[in-house]
């Protein structure tokens, strides 16, 4: 996915915040895959997710919260 606002294509933060909030089935599957080969994302996730899920109408966020959450527990 390109992202309309950065310079790369790296998984920081912010990228994962643009492919969550704007990303297509395919790049939510590459960053699926980013998390089973690295878990170290699953924390980024978390902290990306933390302040949208408060909001019921962030649907994203709160599945990927969920995501992280039972590979935490899996």
């Amino acid at each position: 996915m390109l992202h309309r606002h950065l310079n790369h294509q790296n998984l920081t933060p912010a990228a994962i915040d643009d492919i969550i909030a704007r990303g297509e089935r395919a790049d939510w599957e590459a960053l699926r895959l980013a998390v089973v080969r690295d878990p170290v994302l699953q924390g980024v996730i978390r902290r990306v997710c933390e302040p949208n899920v408060k909001d019921p109408y962030q649907q994203r966020y709160h599945f990927w919260n969920r995501y992280v959450e039972s590979r935490r527990t899996a």
